[in-house]
């Protein structure tokens, strides 16, 4: 039989553990709660279920006395906690010391690793997103690729954490990843971790005065880096209001929400951004626009994809609840949950899902994501090859022209690579910013 003195002892010790970190997470009320709440509250977090204490303390004597190895106690705690944290939803986590320094150094710009934002689907490791310039870009890694294996090593039964760390590592090294794609064949992909200094912005002019500003993910400073590139983005063009601009948020898995709220101001007069709804009354927030305009109200089309999720969904929601651009592309990923980090002694701390966040329409993404106004899938255009042609102004002895207009001959030179040449959403977006410039041009 276990020792009854020590699982009381311990019964004892995993309620004063509980009862600290309830008092290091929760808020104060903002107002004294009525008879009715008040037992309500204490209904849900003031009575501890002994039952259940007695029954963990038994499993860890048990495991301590009984296990093939000896286990210490340290091991078997973390454990249960990330198995508490594990259960509870796919976003929500128990990190230690390196996993929240990993998370620290990844929402402000530099981590190592192969660049891939992973996520569940189905119980199995999902790609959400590659990050641009990294080696799962290079590599050709796609979101919505499946990891079956990471260096020979199954993820069947690994939490998100383990995957993390298996995929993050020393610059040089490598890792072995095994996908499935679609209805394909598994197939294997040898990467080299880097340090990946995520620029999360980038921007350039696609034609004469249709920009391309393109966010790859939600930094702490993404929102101060787009007004930065949409003011470079006009002065590129001669210092006049851009025709229209094409805003990417492909492939984008999202970051830090105050980020998405500052890039959609730049977008927005006036009105709601986005709102948060939860439990307690700190995770209740609502964002709205200053009547600032960075943008200077441009035309404006917006990508998205299966990768856009999270601070992506945020903008995409509120643009398109405004009516202030147009969506196209492909169906969003769907998360529309809120974590928040809550550190925890010894550099530890608890990502925990605290709300659900809602578009300024009241839509709650979670799970649906959003739907494009246009819907354009991917695919690749083979061009016809070129012929030599001639044109009027090529001919000997050709007439000129009737108002005095310059000749116009056939162009011998090869055309410059364009971004939108192999890229059909973007060219179908760029099509689109021209067709609407020129109708409202019209007299």
């Amino acid at each position: 039989m276990p020792n009854l003195s020590r699982l009381t002892s311990l019964s004892m010790c995993l309620a004063l553990l509980l009862g600290s970190a309830g008092s290091h997470a929760a808020e104060p009320p903002a107002a004294p709660a009525s008879p009715t709440q008040s037992s309500a509250n204490s209904s849900a977090r003031g009575v501890l279920p002994l039952d259940e204490l007695r029954t963990f303390a038994e499993v860890f004597d048990r495991i301590k006395s009984s296990y093939v190895e000896p286990v210490d106690d340290k091991t078997l705690l973390e454990n249960a906690i990330k198995g508490m944290l594990s259960n509870l939803d796919p976003h929500s986590a128990y990190l230690g010391p390196e996993d929240f320094l990993e998370l620290q150094e990844s929402t402000s710009g530099e981590f190592s690793g192969i660049g891939i934002e992973v996520g569940m689907q189905d119980g199995m490791f999902q790609v959400v997103a590659p990050i641009d310039d990294t080696p799962a870009a290079a590599a050709g890694i796609e979101s919505g690729d499946l990891i079956i294996k990471i260096d020979g090593k199954p993820t069947n039964n690994l939490s998100m954490m383990d995957v993390v760390e298996l995929l993050r590592g020393k610059v040089g090294t490598s890792v072995e990843l095994t996908l499935i794609r679609g209805e394909k064949d598994p197939f294997t992909v040898e990467l080299t971790r880097a340090a990946i200094p995520v620029k999360s912005v980038k921007s350039l002019l696609l034609d004469n005065g249709y920009g391309y500003l393109r966010i790859s993910q939600f930094q702490i400073n993404t929102g101060a880096e787009v007004g930065s590139a949409l003011a470079r983005l006009k002065k590129e063009n001669g210092g006049k209001k851009l025709n229209g601009l094409v805003l990417d948020l492909r492939n984008n898995p999202g970051g830090v929400v105050q980020a998405a709220v500052e890039v959609s101001d730049h977008f927005l007069k006036k009105g709601l951004i986005v709102y948060t709804k939860g439990r307690v009354p700190n995770s209740e927030m609502r964002f709205s626009a200053d009547p600032a305009d960075a943008s200077e109200g441009i035309p404006l089309v917006v990508l998205i994809n299966g990768g856009s999720a999270s601070a992506a969904e945020i903008v995409a929601g509120a643009l398109q609840d405004h009516k202030r651009g147009i969506l196209m592309g492909t169906e969003s990923f769907g998360k529309g949950s809120v974590q928040s980090v809550l550190p925890l002694t010894n550099d530890r701390a608890l990502k925990l899902t605290t709300a659900l966040y809602y578009t300024p329409k009241g839509r709650s993404i979670q799970a649906q994501g959003i739907t494009p106004d246009i819907e354009v899938t991917p695919a690749k255009v083979t061009r016809e090859k070129a012929h030599e042609s001639y044109k009027e102004a090529d001919l000997a002895g050709h007439l000129g022209n009737g108002n005095g207009g310059a000749d116009k001959p056939s162009s011998k030179a090869k055309a410059k690579p364009r971004p939108q040449d192999d890229d059909y959403q973007l060219n179908q977006a760029l099509i689109l910013l021209k067709g609407l410039n020129v109708t409202s041009n019209r007299p």
